[in-house]
Parts: structure tokens; sequence; C-alpha cells
């Protein structure tokens, strides 16, 4: 099951991350697949974020709004790996018949959904939103990955980037 969210082990990132371009094409590929699939009805499967939107609202700098965008990306490369880690324990849960419990993995997708959410960045609100709400551990690990993708596709070099530095960090 969490096959899917292997993206951060040696082999994954070695055959997604050759380059920028070859990590934005793969990212690009799942999040087309993803959000007319599985994902279909959420209606984010035409979104592209344009940053002009919280540059009016949030009264910033387009630089400053760009910075904060590529922080963004990072974050939630980083959350994957922590939403990795309490997928896999509600996933065992599930196989001792125990009680599910969302708590952590909720309260980090309420973190996350409120810097999307200042930054006006409309397909991660709404999987962040999926990710609080759902129960369905097959349909929140669908959501992961295209909350993943999509911050791949937002922006390719940070995410590249910070995949990089997580794999540098795990190889010590």
């Amino acid at each position: 099951m969490l096959k899917k969210l292997n993206f951060f082990k040696k082999k994954q990132v070695e055959k997604y991350t050759q380059d920028v371009e070859d990590l934005q094409q793969s990212a690009e590929e799942l999040c087309n697949e993803l959000l007319s699939g599985k994902l279909a009805h959420l209606n984010i499967q035409n979104y592209r974020y344009n940053s002009a939107e919280a540059v009016s609202e949030l009264g910033l700098d387009q630089e400053m709004v760009e910075t904060l965008v590529n922080d963004y990306v990072a974050q939630i490369i980083k959350a994957i790996l922590q939403f990795d880690e309490y997928m896999e324990k509600l996933q065992d849960s599930k196989d001792k018949e125990i009680a599910l419990d969302y708590t952590l993995f909720r309260e980090l997708a309420h973190k996350n959904l409120g810097v999307a959410r200042n930054l006006r960045i409309k397909d991660a609100e709404v999987l962040l939103y999926e990710l609080m709400k759902k129960d369905d551990l097959d349909y929140l690990l669908t959501c992961l990955e295209a909350l993943k993708v999509c911050a791949v596709r937002l922006r390719p070099q940070c995410a590249y980037d910070t995949i990089k530095l997580i794999h540098v960090k795990n190889s010590l």
C-alpha cells in the first residue's frame, strides 16, 4: 500500500531526479493521471497556480510571494515523509483491527492547509482539505501522491533541490 510514497527511497530518487526536466515531466504525467482519473471529482485537473492573486490579496511584492511559494514546496515535500510515517501507523492499526487515530495526520494536513490557503494555491487547498476529512487510507494515499506531484509541478527546481537534499541527509 505505501509503495506509492517510496519517492524518497534511493532508487526512486535516482530514477526520478536525473535532472529537473525528468522530475517535472514525471510529476506532470502523474498529476494529469491522478487528477483526471481517481481524483477527477475534485475538479482541479486544469488548475495552474498564478501568484498574482496572492500578490494582490496579501499586499506582498511578487518576489516575496515567489519565495514563500518555494518555501511551501519544500515544506510539502518534507511533510510527505511525515505523512508517510503516519500512514504506516494508521495501516498498522487497521491491520491489527485497532481504532484508527487520525489526529497527527490531520494536524499536519491542517498546518499545511493554512500555508496553501494563505498563498492561494487552490489545488493544494483541495487536496489538503481531503486529507483532513476523509478516512479511506487508499484514497488518502492517492491524495498524498497528488499533493506531492502538484508541488513538484508548481516549482520543479525547488522540489528537485529539496529531494536531493533529503537524499543527501538520509545517506549520512
